[in-house]
C-alpha cells in the first residue's frame, strides 16, 4: 500500500514567502536573496551547491540517481536601474526585466548606491494635479514618461552626484505585502517569491515525512529568470525531466485561478512536453487538487533557457495562479498549497519513462507513444485515390 502524500506546512509556506519579499531582489542585485534561500536549505538538512553568480543547486536523494530529475524556480524580480541623472536632480529609469511603466507610476522604491540606500518614489513627469489639471490624462505610458523623486535635497545633477548616486544604480520597487484573512495575499514580486516558497514548504514535507524519493532531484534556485537566461547553465546532472515553476496569469482569455493549480501545455516558446505535462496532470487527478491547464501566450520560462542552452530534457511548467501579473500581483492560498502539494507528490513520483535514463541507445521498441498509431491515424479527413485526380 503507498505512503499518504505528506501536506506541505501552510504557515511554513507562508512565514518564508513574507520574508522573502523582505528582501529585494531584482535580476543583478540577487546576493542576499540566495544567502537566505541557501541557508533554509541548510536548516533542512539539503545539500547544495552555488554556481559563480549564485545560482542554487541542490541535491534530494532518491533510490536511484538516474534518471534524474529538476525542480526550478527563481529569486530575481522585476525592477529597474538608473539610466540617466536629469538636470532637475531627478532621474530616469530603464526596466529591468519586461514590464510596463504603467505599473510603476506612484510606487516606492529603494535605490542602491555603492555605498549606501535612498529612498524615493516613481512619478509620471507631470505629477502635479494643481498644476496640469488634464494634460496629465494625455501623457504616453512609457519609460521615457516617468523619472524617480528622490528623498533627499537632490535639484541638480550635481546633488545627485554628491550622493553618490551613479547610472546603473539598480532600483528596487517595494512590495507592499498583504495577507488577508479571506486568504488573498496581494504583493508586488510573487512572481516568482510565491512559487519559491511553495517549493520550500514542498522540500520541508518530503524531508520531515521520513519518504525517500524514487530517483534522485535536484530544486534549482535561479538568478536571471527575468531576463531570460535563468537555467540555462545549471544542468550539471544528467537530468531527463525538467520542471519549472512559476506564475500563472489570472486574466481574460486564461484558464488560471487564484485557486488552483495550473499545468501549462504551451507557452511563446511552444508546447511543453506531452508525457511530463500529463504525468503531473495524473498527479493532481489522483491527489484531488484543484487543477487547471492553461497557455500563456507572452510567456517564457525556465524551462524554456534550459532547452535553448542545449540540454535534452522533457519539460514541463506548474503555476500558481495570479492576478495583476508584473504589477500589484494577487494569489490565494488555495493556490500556493495546491502548487506545494502537486511539487510534493512529483517529488514522490517515479519518473515517467525509465528508459530517459540512457535516451542515447533508447530504441524504437522503447520509444514513447502519444496515443497508439492506428488511433492517431482515424480521421475524418481521408487522402483522395490518386486516380480520382489525374485525367486519364
Amino acid at each position: 500500500m503507498s505512503q499518504a502524500l505528506p501536506q506541505p506546512d501552510t504557515q511554513y509556506l507562508q512565514k518564508v514567502l513574507l520574508e522573502m519579499l523582505a528582501i529585494p531582489s531584482p535580476t543583478g542585485f540577487t546576493d542576499t536573496i540566495v544567502r537566505y534561500v541557501a541557508e533554509r536549505l541548510d536548516e533542512l538538512g539539503i545539500p547544495f551547491e552555488l554556481t559563480r553568480r549564485g545560482t542554487i543547486r541542490a541535491t534530494l536523494k532518491g533510490r536511484k540517481s538516474s534518471p534524474d530529475r529538476a525542480v526550478a524556480t527563481h529569486l530575481d524580480t522585476i525592477g529597474a536601474s538608473v539610466r540617466v541623472i536629469q538636470d532637475n536632480g531627478r532621474l530616469g529609469l530603464a526596466p529591468v526585466g519586461h514590464w510596463s511603466s504603467r505599473f510603476a507610476e506612484g510606487s516606492r522604491v529603494s535605490v542602491f548606491t555603492d555605498t549606501g540606500v535612498i529612498r524615493g518614489s516613481v512619478l509620471p513627469l507631470m505629477a502635479s494635479g494643481h498644476a496640469f489639471n488634464t494634460a496629465i490624462d494625455q501623457m504616453p505610458v512609457s519609460w521615457d514618461h516617468v523619472e524617480l523623486r528622490l528623498d533627499a535635497y537632490c535639484t541638480t545633477r550635481a546633488d545627485c552626484e554628491s550622493l553618490g548616486v551613479n547610472v546603473g544604480d539598480f532600483v528596487a520597487f517595494d512590495p507592499l505585502p498583504e495577507f488577508t484573512e479571506s486568504g488573498h495575499i496581494s504583493a508586488r514580486h510573487l512572481d516568482d517569491k510565491a512559487g519559491v516558497a511553495a517549493l520550500l514548504a514542498a522540500l520541508k514535507a518530503v524531508v520531515e515525512s521520513g519518504q525517500e524519493p524514487v530517483i534522485d532531484c535536484h530544486p534549482l534556485f535561479t538568478i536571471t529568470e527575468e531576463t531570460g537566461s535563468g537555467a540555462a547553465s545549471a544542468l550539471p546532472w544528467d537530468v531527463s525531466e525538467f520542471v519549472g515553476i512559476d506564475i500563472a496569469p489570472v486574466a481574460p482569455g486564461q484558464h488560471s485561478s487564484e485557486h488552483a493549480v495550473s499545468v501549462a501545455m504551451q507557452d511563446s516558446s511552444g508546447p511543453y512536453d506531452y508525457h511530463l505535462s500529463r504525468h503531473l496532470l495524473k498527479l493532481g487527478q489522483a491527489h484531488d487538487l484543484p487543477l487547471r491547464r492553461d497557455l500563456f501566450r507572452y510567456y517564457y520560462s525556465d524551462a524554456h533557457s534550459a532547452v535553448t542552452a542545449g540540454h535534452d530534457i522533457r519539460t514541463a511548467l506548474v503555476a500558481f495562479g495570479c492576478d495583476a501579473t508584473h504589477g500589484y500581483e494577487r494569489t490565494h492560498i488555495d493556490s500556493l498549497n495546491a502548487l506545494s502539494r502537486l511539487l510534493t507528490a512529483y517529488l514522490l513520483s517515479p519518473p515517467v519513462f525509465d528508459s530517459d535514463a540512457q535516451p542515447a541507445n533508447a530504441s524504437l521498441k522503447n520509444f514513447s507513444k502519444q496515443l497508439e498509431h492506428d488511433t492517431q491515424m482515424e480521421s475524418d479527413t481521408r487522402v483522395p485515390p490518386v486516380d480520382t485526380l489525374i485525367n486519364k
